[in-house]
Protein backbone atom coordinates (compact mmCIF):
# COMPACT_ATOMS: atom_id res chain seq x y z
CA UNK A 1 0.00 0.00 0.00
CA UNK A 2 1.49 3.33 -0.83
CA UNK A 3 2.04 6.38 0.76
CA UNK A 4 -0.72 8.17 -1.10
CA UNK A 5 -3.44 5.44 -0.82
CA UNK A 6 -3.02 5.59 3.13
CA UNK A 7 -3.56 9.68 2.93
CA UNK A 8 -6.55 9.47 0.65
CA UNK A 9 -8.67 7.30 2.84
CA UNK A 10 -8.15 8.85 6.03
CA UNK A 11 -8.86 12.57 4.15
CA UNK A 12 -11.73 11.06 2.24
CA UNK A 13 -13.40 9.96 5.76
CA UNK A 14 -12.33 14.11 6.88
CA UNK A 15 -14.26 15.48 4.54
CA UNK A 16 -17.09 13.12 4.90
CA UNK A 17 -17.23 14.58 8.22
CA UNK A 18 -17.01 18.36 7.55
CA UNK A 19 -19.03 18.67 4.33
CA UNK A 20 -22.40 18.39 4.93
CA UNK A 21 -24.01 18.76 1.20
CA UNK A 22 -23.23 15.54 -0.76
CA UNK A 23 -22.15 17.17 -3.97
CA UNK A 24 -19.80 19.54 -3.04
CA UNK A 25 -18.34 16.47 -0.90
CA UNK A 26 -18.32 14.58 -3.69
CA UNK A 27 -16.53 17.52 -5.86
CA UNK A 28 -13.76 18.05 -2.59
CA UNK A 29 -12.86 13.67 -3.17
CA UNK A 30 -12.44 14.41 -6.83
CA UNK A 31 -10.34 17.24 -6.45
CA UNK A 32 -8.68 15.26 -3.94
CA UNK A 33 -8.09 12.37 -6.81
CA UNK A 34 -7.01 15.06 -9.10
CA UNK A 35 -4.04 15.97 -6.47
CA UNK A 36 -2.79 12.73 -6.66
CA UNK A 37 -1.05 13.09 -9.96
CA UNK A 38 -0.16 16.44 -9.56
CA UNK A 39 3.32 17.27 -8.24
CA UNK A 40 2.04 18.94 -5.15
CA UNK A 41 0.86 15.13 -4.29
CA UNK A 42 4.46 13.97 -5.46
CA UNK A 43 5.94 16.04 -3.27
CA UNK A 44 4.29 15.27 -0.06
CA UNK A 45 5.01 11.90 -1.20
CA UNK A 46 8.46 12.45 -1.74
CA UNK A 47 8.27 14.38 1.65
CA UNK A 48 6.58 11.41 3.72
CA UNK A 49 9.42 8.54 1.87
CA UNK A 50 12.05 10.74 3.45
CA UNK A 51 10.50 10.57 6.79
CA UNK A 52 9.75 7.05 7.08
CA UNK A 53 13.16 6.04 5.60
CA UNK A 54 14.85 7.72 8.57
CA UNK A 55 12.64 6.45 11.41
CA UNK A 56 13.28 3.03 9.92
CA UNK A 57 17.22 3.70 9.22
CA UNK A 58 19.69 1.09 11.09
CA UNK A 59 22.26 3.69 11.54
CA UNK A 60 22.86 4.46 15.21
CA UNK A 61 22.67 8.37 14.34
CA UNK A 62 19.59 8.61 13.28
CA UNK A 63 17.67 5.81 14.79
CA UNK A 64 19.41 6.89 18.28
CA UNK A 65 19.17 10.70 18.42
CA UNK A 66 16.38 11.17 20.84
CA UNK A 67 17.83 8.85 23.18
CA UNK A 68 21.28 10.23 22.82
CA UNK A 69 20.12 13.61 23.20
CA UNK A 70 18.07 12.39 26.82
CA UNK A 71 21.75 11.09 27.84
CA UNK A 72 23.24 14.04 27.98
CA UNK A 73 20.85 16.00 29.50
CA UNK A 74 21.10 13.28 32.20
CA UNK A 75 24.60 13.74 32.48
CA UNK A 76 24.21 17.28 32.87
CA UNK A 77 21.73 17.39 35.31
CA UNK A 78 24.09 14.48 37.35
CA UNK A 79 26.84 17.01 36.68
CA UNK A 80 25.48 19.32 40.03
CA UNK A 81 26.21 16.29 42.37
CA UNK A 82 30.01 16.98 41.62
CA UNK A 83 29.78 20.46 41.11
CA UNK A 84 27.76 20.46 45.21
CA UNK A 85 31.33 18.59 46.00
CA UNK A 86 33.62 21.21 44.31
CA UNK A 87 31.49 24.26 45.83
CA UNK A 88 31.61 22.99 49.72
CA UNK A 89 35.51 22.78 48.95
CA UNK A 90 36.59 25.22 46.76
CA UNK A 91 33.73 27.79 46.29
CA UNK A 92 35.72 29.78 44.02
CA UNK A 93 36.43 27.46 41.51
CA UNK A 94 32.89 25.75 41.35
CA UNK A 95 31.84 29.67 40.52
CA UNK A 96 34.83 29.65 37.96
CA UNK A 97 33.13 26.52 36.24
CA UNK A 98 29.91 27.56 36.48
CA UNK A 99 30.64 31.28 34.80
CA UNK A 100 32.84 29.59 32.22
CA UNK A 101 29.62 27.05 31.60
CA UNK A 102 27.48 30.19 31.13
CA UNK A 103 29.72 32.18 29.19
CA UNK A 104 30.20 29.20 26.60
CA UNK A 105 26.67 28.45 26.16
CA UNK A 106 25.79 32.08 26.31
CA UNK A 107 28.24 32.21 23.51
CA UNK A 108 26.33 29.84 21.41
CA UNK A 109 24.22 31.87 18.68
CA UNK A 110 20.41 32.12 19.13
CA UNK A 111 19.32 30.58 15.74
CA UNK A 112 21.78 27.64 16.27
CA UNK A 113 19.21 26.99 19.45
CA UNK A 114 16.13 27.59 17.21
CA UNK A 115 17.96 24.96 14.56
CA UNK A 116 18.28 22.41 16.98
CA UNK A 117 15.00 23.35 19.01
CA UNK A 118 12.94 22.80 15.06
CA UNK A 119 14.91 19.65 14.21
CA UNK A 120 14.51 18.08 17.72
CA UNK A 121 10.38 18.99 17.67
CA UNK A 122 9.97 17.99 13.99
CA UNK A 123 12.22 14.66 14.44
CA UNK A 124 9.98 13.99 17.60
CA UNK A 125 7.04 14.60 15.67
CA UNK A 126 7.59 12.08 13.02
CA UNK A 127 8.91 9.62 15.19
CA UNK A 128 5.38 9.33 16.99
CA UNK A 129 3.77 9.52 13.83
CA UNK A 130 5.79 6.71 12.49
CA UNK A 131 4.60 4.66 15.95
CA UNK A 132 1.06 5.76 15.23
CA UNK A 133 1.07 4.44 11.59
CA UNK A 134 2.80 1.48 12.72
CA UNK A 135 5.91 1.22 10.58
CA UNK A 136 8.28 1.77 13.78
Amino acid sequence: MSILSQLIGPIGKIIDKIIPDKAAREKAKLELLKLEGSQEMEAVKTQLSAILSESQSADPWTSRARPSFLYVIYIMLLWAIPMGLIAAIRPEAALSIANGMNAYLNGLPEPLYALFGTGYLGYTAARQWGKIKGVE
